[in-house]
């Protein structure tokens, strides 16, 4: 499943991808309800083709012929494991663990997908042809679109510096054909199993949905934005934006501070922490113009025009993901000042946003 152009329609085993863990960047977007649907659009919906079966689709039951087949063999990482790739991964993810430094260090295990990617001429020699025969099969019969939808890893043993990968592909599953918000489509579950010096390593399970795109309702009312994903980890976060207040954790054991939210701090290990709550000072760290696909509910009077998505370094030292207000989304700059304010996306939404100071 490696090789695919950076043109190719097709989910490739070298594109990035979601994982279990670790993939808290993309995470904290969706999270803060800033940068577009997150994947729960794709979970399966109840209906008459929410459950199809092998004898009321036939081409379920031709797509079930590829399940177990190779998508890619004997597959060769591009470089071994290194320290530079390792350090640029923690300080993309803000991880400080001592593990990932020095003359003992190992790489974070979430790393493991990112060793078998094949950048943007991928591992055409390893790519099988039922990987993409399936794939046309599903294009032939209109079900053109994809999504990512989720992850899973297992690690089996560390990785280190100098660990030659090596990995297999199989296509590990086809779900019937199931409807979702999106469209209806199918679910297909690849497996790669890694290697690292020929020691199994960890196991990388990837799931999209290729589909057919739903057509929107004319009369479907007005857009409104994707709802957090809440759950115990972060439930504190918003409850703090209920109040108006932008929590931060703080480690009890080392007194680091953390956000977005997350069950353990990522310096000491420690499980235990309060929190402090943020002065609202900031500045643009980074930043992002989305001009497709059109989302209406972010854009500026509801128009699906370009917005900008942005990284914002508060004043206590951390970032968050979010949106600037008070200026057009070509105006916004790195290193732009901006302080915290909540907005009312719908009677059933509010997030903290940050507008554009004067002196900006």
């Amino acid at each position: 499943m490696n090789g695919a152009g950076a043109d190719d329609r097709r989910p490739s085993a070298d594109a990035p991808r979601p994982a279990t863990e670790g993939s808290r960047a993309g995470a904290a977007a969706v999270q803060a309800g800033v940068a577009g649907p997150r994947p729960e659009a794709a979970a399966p919906r109840s209906g008459p083709e929410a459950s199809g079966t092998p004898g009321s689709d036939e081409l379920y039951a031709r797509l079930r012929t590829y399940e177990g087949r190779a998508a890619a063999t004997a597959g060769r990482g591009k470089d071994p494991v290194n320290e530079p790739m390792i350090r640029h991964w923690c300080e993309a993810m803000g991880d400080t663990s001592p593990a990932y430094r020095g003359p003992d260090a190992v790489a974070p295990p979430t790393m493991l997908q990112a060793w078998t990617m094949g950048g943007l001429t991928g591992h055409a020699d390893h790519r099988s042809a039922a990987y993409d025969a399936m794939f046309a099969l599903l294009d032939g019969a209109g079900y053109t679109s994809v999504v990512a939808t989720d992850c899973e890893q297992e690690y089996l043993r560390p990785l280190r510096p100098g660990d030659r990968i090596t990995f297999d592909t199989v296509i590990e599953s086809v779900s019937p054909r199931k409807t979702t918000k999106l469209g209806t489509g199918y679910f297909v579950t690849t497996r790669t199993d890694v290697r690292a010096d020929g020691e199994p390593a960890g196991t990388h399970r990837f799931r999209v949905l290729k589909y057919r795109p739903a057509r929107q309702k004319e009369d479907s009312g007005p857009a409104l934005r994707p709802r957090p994903v809440i759950n115990r980890d972060n439930a504190g976060f918003w409850a703090g934006v209920a109040e108006h207040r932008l929590l931060i954790q703080r480690c009890t054991d080392c007194a680091t501070l953390r956000l977005p939210w997350l069950p353990g701090c990522n310096a000491c290990g420690g499980a235990e922490w309060d929190t402090v709550e943020a002065g609202g000072e900031g500045t643009v760290f980074s930043h992002v113009v989305m001009h497709h696909p059109s989302f209406p509910a972010f854009a500026p009077g509801g128009g699906g025009g370009p917005y900008a998505v942005v990284l914002v370094e508060l004043a206590e030292g951390v970032r968050i993901v979010s949106n600037v207000t008070g200026v057009p989304y070509d105006k916004v700059r790195v290193g732009m000042p901006v302080h915290l304010e909540f907005l009312v996306t719908d009677p059933g939404l509010e997030l903290p946003v940050f507008r554009a100071s004067e002196s900006g």
